[in-house]
């Protein structure tokens, strides 16, 4: 009686133990989960092989491979062993590692050990090598990996990754012609359908894109929100703003509530190139975010921001910038960016100047950029003492000057007469790694020439000329 309730009391405790193995793996708790099997291999009780594949998926979520490595080789050595899901899991772990060469030896250590690969280890590896554009070696694994039974059984998902992979790798004729295959053996389903979307609207075929999103409802499958974020992608990318804007009226049509994705893409269609017409509908996609609680990340304030300040919307520009404060987004320094510049274009320096203060102030460092555009500045007004104070306060923050930087340089210096400098400056551009184009070579020459002197002139002209043959070269 005592051996069995012994027995009993034995089982109850391997199960806890199990079970609490488990629990800690899916809290990421890898330390503790390891601790507590080795204690339960000192004792004589080996968790079964269920446990370990959750160990192993932590482990390799993770990319703690080397860990995950260890354990597979314990389960070899004193069990439990391996089954075609430990496998899969660690070939996707080096998979996603973007170690290919590991992720297809592990398949020969599971063929060696007597484990078919299924269907879930092809998909994982012929995803792997579509990611680096290997479409021939795909479907070699398919008949390598696949008896001859399962090659002649289409399925939809290992289609579907291949499909994919041929049209980001821009074979389209390759993509449709597994299309073609596809829709005549197997029922495609709605994820088919958004891939082969998506590759239209790559190839800029947008009329083929709406062409097949209409089979797409003939047969019975509603697009989805990806399927229309991926002809709002489309329509903003060839410049077909109001067809964009008349998807985001369909979407709410039909029920399906735009997202985070809709409105960013949208917003950015609509600030790249637009108007003063396409900001203020890229504003109003704005305030429907806020309203939905959707707060904007600083990326799609900043592009409304830069699009205001482009068009010399100063009051627009820094309306926005009040809006996204009282929203609880801290401005960046790409946002001050976007002022600095609308300011600097509208021609107010001393104001663009102080937002460099404000910046500096709220804990914003400025970058490259920042310092450019106020050199510039600078140098438009002729401000040499200015633009030199910045050029060094930019050399004191640890930025190295860019081409931009010495050519406004350059520019100052030759507008007030100070060829000397110019020359020194662009003694310095020469010497550095920097990759000079024909504008700083022009500015000089046209100096020269201004002050008759054509043998200067000249020389400068032979440098542009023989830096251009090297270029060409």
């Amino acid at each position: 009686m005592k051996e069995g309730l012994a027995g009993y009391v034995m089982d109850v405790n391997y199960a806890q133990q199990v079970d609490i193995i488990r629990d800690l793996c899916l809290g990421g708790k890898m330390g503790a989960a390891i601790r507590l099997r080795r204690k339960m291999v000192e004792k004589g009780f080996i968790p079964d092989v269920i446990t370990h594949n959750y160990m192993v998926n932590e482990l390799c979520k993770t990319g703690n491979l080397e860990k995950a490595d260890s354990l597979v080789r314990e389960m070899l050595e004193i069990g439990p062993s391996p089954n075609c899901a430990t496998y899969n899991t660690f070939i996707n772990g080096y998979c996603l590692m973007n170690n290919l060469d590991k992720a297809l030896l592990i398949v020969s250590t599971m063929t060696n050990s007597g484990i078919r690969p299924n269907r879930v280890t092809l998909n994982i590896l012929v995803h792997a090598v579509c990611k680096r554009g290997l479409i021939e070696v795909a479907k070699k694994l398919l008949v390598d990996i696949l008896d001859d039974d399962e090659k002649e059984r289409s399925d939809l998902v290992t289609s579907t990754i291949l499909m994919d992979g041929c049209i980001k790798n821009g074979d389209m004729v390759q993509a449709l012609g597994i299309w073609d295959s596809i829709s005549r053996n197997t029922q495609v389903d709605a994820i088919t359908y958004n891939v082969l979307i998506h590759g239209f609207c790559l190839a800029q075929e947008i009329t083929l894109a709406y062409g097949y999103s209409c089979d797409m409802l003939k047969r019975g499958f509603l697009p989805d929100v990806f399927t229309y974020n991926t002809l709002l992608s489309g329509l903003c990318k060839a410049g077909k703003l109001q067809e964009a804007c008349y998807i985001h009226d369909v979407m709410l049509r039909m029920g399906i509530s735009p997202d985070r994705v809709s409105y960013k893409v949208l917003i950015q269609g609509l600030c790249i190139q637009g108007d003063q017409g396409d900001l203020s509908m890229a504003t109003k996609y704005l305030h429907i975010m806020i309203e939905k609680s959707m707060v904007p990340e600083p990326i799609v304030w900043n592009l409304i921001i830069n699009g205001y300040g482009r068009c010399g919307d100063l009051d627009n520009a820094f309306s926005v910038r009040d809006k996204m404060l009282s929203c609880g987004v801290l401005p960046n320094v790409f946002t001050y960016n976007a002022l600095i510049h609308a300011q600097v274009k509208a021609g107010n320096m001393v104001d663009a100047y102080s937002l460099k203060k404000n910046m500096l102030s709220h804990g914003v460092i400025p970058d490259i950029i920042s310092y450019n555009l106020l050199i510039g500045a600078a140098c438009n007004e002729v401000q040499i003492r200015t633009a030199i104070y910045l050029y060094n306060e930019m050399l004191r923050m640890g930025y190295e000057p860019d081409t931009i930087t010495y050519t406004e340089l350059i520019r100052v210096h030759c507008k007030s007469g100070n060829v000397a400098g110019a020359e020194e400056i662009f003694a310095k551009l020469q010497s550095s790694d920097l990759t000079i184009d024909h504008v700083p070579f022009q500015i000089l020459f046209k100096k020269y020439c201004s002050i008759g002197d054509t043998d200067r002139a000249f020389e400068i002209y032979q440098k542009w000329l023989s830096r251009e043959r090297r270029v060409s070269d």
